[in-house]
């Protein structure tokens, strides 16, 4: 465990794996691995934003001269209201902006249907040197694909197979992929679905669609555990983090961003001129 970890009893990317037990091991009140409160979360995450920061830059540093040979790609799944959007500003949105690509995939369009599901996946991959995060991902071609019978069973069945054998490519060419699925409950999400309601501001958040999922929830329960069977890897294991309490959830996606690039350890580059020499040059000017 790194020194940015405080109050957090073992490693995240530990206790937050995907066991065979699936989401009914994981309960969405429970914060595992950190034994602090709210308050201390909050100083942890704010830490951790302060290394998370230093890490990026170094590693987009390298990428700036041309010697990257990694990024990190960040897989954020849910059901609606879970807190992606939380986790896309309080801990992404804290580094540099310049070295991070968002993706958000919605309904694919006449085109991307034309090709097969991975295709605009694929052109979404971070580039050397950046932290990718896909808000949704190829994933939902294997989760509402299957429970809303977008495609054939059997086109779904082959699906999994070829999501292992492409993020094994991906890893294989320096890509860290974290896979986190945030899970909430059910009644969590109502009482987050209502706060829409509630409040005007947030009523272009609101989709009345999203009260029809809820009717297939345990549908979405069974075809996330499917997912985890088929697709959790050594090279790209998913995590499942309990979603009921923001601030953890916030606190353990970074803290297993920061496992990713600490593996990576990226350098400052070595100039390639004469640092004495330019500064008595620039001195002289």
């Amino acid at each position: 465990m790194s020194q940015h970890s405080a109050g957090w009893t073992a490693p995240a990317a530990e206790v937050l794996r995907v066991t065979s037990a699936g989401l009914a091991g994981v309960d969405p009140d429970s914060t595992p691995g950190y034994r602090g409160d709210k308050a201390d979360g909050a100083e942890s995450l704010a830490a951790g934003l302060a290394a998370l920061g230093d890490l990026q830059e170094r590693l987009f540093a390298r990428s700036a001269v041309g010697e990257a040979q990694s990024s990190v790609l960040l897989v954020l799944q849910a059901m609606d209201s879970a807190g992606k959007g939380g986790i896309v500003r309080h801990v992404v949105g804290g580094v540099d902006p310049q070295g991070v690509e968002l993706a958000a995939f919605k309904a694919p369009t006449a085109e991307e249907r034309q090709h097969d599901f991975l295709w605009r996946i694929e052109k979404r991959l971070p580039a050397e040197g950046k932290i990718g995060v896909f808000d949704r991902s190829h994933y939902e071609d294997v989760l509402i694909g299957r429970v809303r019978s977008l495609a054939p069973a059997e086109e779904i069945e082959r699906r999994y197979g070829a999501i292992v054998d492409f993020e094994k490519r991906v890893a294989d060419s320096g890509t860290r992929i974290v896979k986190v699925m945030l899970n909430i409950s059910r009644d969590e999400q109502k009482q987050r679905l209502l706060e829409r309601l509630d409040r005007p501001e947030k009523h272009w958040k609101f989709n009345p669609g999203d009260t029809d999922e809820r009717l297939l929830w345990d549908d979405y329960m069974a075809a996330y555990d499917t997912v985890f069977e088929r697709t959790s890897t050594d090279v790209a294991p998913w995590y499942v983090i309990p979603a009921n309490r923001k601030w953890y959830a916030r606190l353990a996606v970074q803290e297993l961003l920061l496992a990713a690039l600490e593996d990576i350890d990226p350098q400052w580059p070595i100039a390639d001129y004469d640092v004495q020499a330019e500064r008595t040059r620039l001195a002289a000017s």
